[in-house]
C-alpha cells in the first residue's frame, strides 16, 4: 500500500539526521546495490550525485529506496521509497527521487529496549495524519 508522504514532514525527519542516507537500487540479477549519498532537497524531490552502477540501475529500475539509520540506539530509522529519474555523467550521474511513501521504523522485539512489551509492530506512517 502507498502511503501519501506529507513532504514536510520527511523533509522535517530527513533533516533531523543529516544530508546523508543509504540509496538502494536494484542490479539486474535482482540483489540490492546499497551506497551512501549526500542529498538535496530541489522542490519536493531528493537530489543526489552517485557512481556508474547506482545510475544504471535507477535507469532501468526506477522504484528505489532512501534509508537514514537511526541516530541513537531505541531512535527510529527512516525509510522512503520513491521513483528515480536520473542523468547520466562522464563518472556516474545525478539521481532524482520522488519519494511516493516513508515509514519511521525501529526493531519491534520484547527483548528491545525501546520497544513496547509484546509489540508486534513498531513502524509509523508519516502520511500527515
Amino acid at each position: 500500500m502507498s502511503i501519501p508522504v506529507d513532504l514536510a514532514q520527511l523533509r522535517d525527519e530527513a533533516a533531523k539526521r543529516g544530508t546523508t542516507a543509504f540509496l538502494v537500487t536494484v542490479t539486474a540479477d535482482a540483489r540490492p546495490h546499497v551506497v551512501e549519498v549526500m542529498i538535496a532537497w530541489e522542490g519536493d524531490v531528493m537530489v543526489m550525485s552517485a557512481g556508474r552502477t547506482t545510475v544504471a540501475n535507477a535507469a532501468e529500475r526506477t522504484t528505489v529506496t532512501m534509508l537514514w539509520p537511526p541516530t541513537a540506539p531505541g531512535e527510529y530509522s527512516l525509510i522512503a521509497d520513491g521513483t528515480a529519474t536520473v542523468e547520466p555523467g562522464d563518472a556516474g550521474g545525478t539521481v532524482t527521487v520522488r519519494p511516493s511513501k516513508a515509514v519511521l521504523h525501529r526493531p519491534a522485539t520484547d527483548d528491545h529496549p525501546a520497544t513496547r512489551p509484546g509489540c508486534t509492530a513498531d513502524c509509523v506512517p508519516l502520511d500527515g495524519s
